[in-house]
């Protein structure tokens, strides 16, 4: 097997993916379990390094360790302070947290991406995302919208090279709220016909993007028709989670045009996971917006480009 260089941590809220990178950030070795940072395993985040990666650390001594997301916040192993916009790789290289993860074994983490003002916003793990992407396809550097759909989706701003602004949307937290905890969810519920997270959007989820997009007063007076429709026969109880994830992703896309007019004008990237980018891609194709999706594994490269800027890879 080549050299390893670098041991990269994409450690969030419900995962954590290791990756044993070589020279060029080639992936020689990936692990993932479902240990993030409100799941860890006994023994916490120190026991959670040393199951996945211990024997990489073994191998090679020496190895440097570079890990990016939620680990590096408040409820995480050590919080990293945001990097101010705008954030290029170097800004989030110079700002590198480190502590001793194990006994004589380094730990760097990455800090997150703040955004100041009156609604100020932040993100952590997909700063990390973006400069895989831009070290990939360095035509985006100069000017480039990303979509990162998730639990809170992040819409992402890049110019010059540098992260410039971005806006959260909670999309995803509140679809599974009210799927799983509301009377909006009971109908599906009751007909043991919960959606799987990689079902292909349909006829209804189309219904509900079109509801969102025509309906300007926005999506609250229209939560209410998840159980109305089905009340008077007009959607399938089978059919209502559908529809009402078509209502909040209509409903975001609709906010996030509204909020930059210049957003169509540069059609998005998608980055994601790949069931929901093409939900997204669906939802965006009804208000004329065009998108394409990126190719999977750019934390991984981030995190390489990050550990090569600072320096980490020096000694390796």
């Amino acid at each position: 097997m080549p050299a390893a260089r670098l041991i990269a941590l994409d450690w969030g809220t419900s995962s954590l993916r290791a990756y044993l990178l070589g020279d060029g950030g080639a992936v020689l070795a990936s692990r993932h379990q479902p240990w993030g940072i409100l799941q860890l395993p006994e023994g916490g985040f120190a026991a959670a390094l040393q199951r996945l990666a211990g024997d990489w650390l073994a191998a090679t001594p020496g190895l440097p360790v570079l890990a990016s997301g939620m680990v590096g916040s408040a409820q995480g192993w050590r919080e990293a302070a945001y990097a101010g916009c705008p954030a290029d790789e170097s800004a989030l290289a110079a700002q590198l947290l480190q502590l001793e993860a194990l006994p004589g074994v380094p730990l760097h983490i990455v800090p997150g991406v703040r955004v100041d003002g009156e609604r100020p916003d932040v993100m952590r793990g997909e700063e990390t995302q973006v400069i895989g992407l831009l070290s990939r396809q360095p035509a985006l550097a100069a000017r480039c919208s990303l979509l990162m759909p998730g639990t809170h989706s992040k819409w992402v701003q890049v110019q010059g090279g540098a992260i410039t602004g971005l806006h959260t949307y909670m999309t995803g937290e509140l679809y599974a709220l009210l799927a799983q905890h509301s009377i909006l969810g009971r109908p599906a519920r009751e007909a043991a016909s919960a959606m799987a997270s990689d079902a292909a959007p349909d006829a209804a989820f189309e219904r509900g993007v079109a509801a969102a997009r025509t309906h300007v007063a926005g999506a609250m007076p229209l939560l209410f028709s998840v159980r109305t429709l089905v009340l008077t026969g007009q959607l399938a109880a089978a059919d209502s989670l559908q529809y009402l994830s078509g209502l909040l992703l209509g409903d975001e896309i609709r906010c996030a045009l509204q909020a930059d007019a210049g957003a169509a004008a540069v059609p998005p990237m998608l980055v994601g996971e790949a069931a929901l980018c093409e939900r997204y891609r669906r939802a965006l194709a009804q208000f004329g917006v065009s998108s394409s999706v990126a190719e999977a594994g750019a934390a991984a490269t981030g995190l390489w480009c990050i550990a090569l800027r600072a320096g980490l890879l020096r000694t390796a």
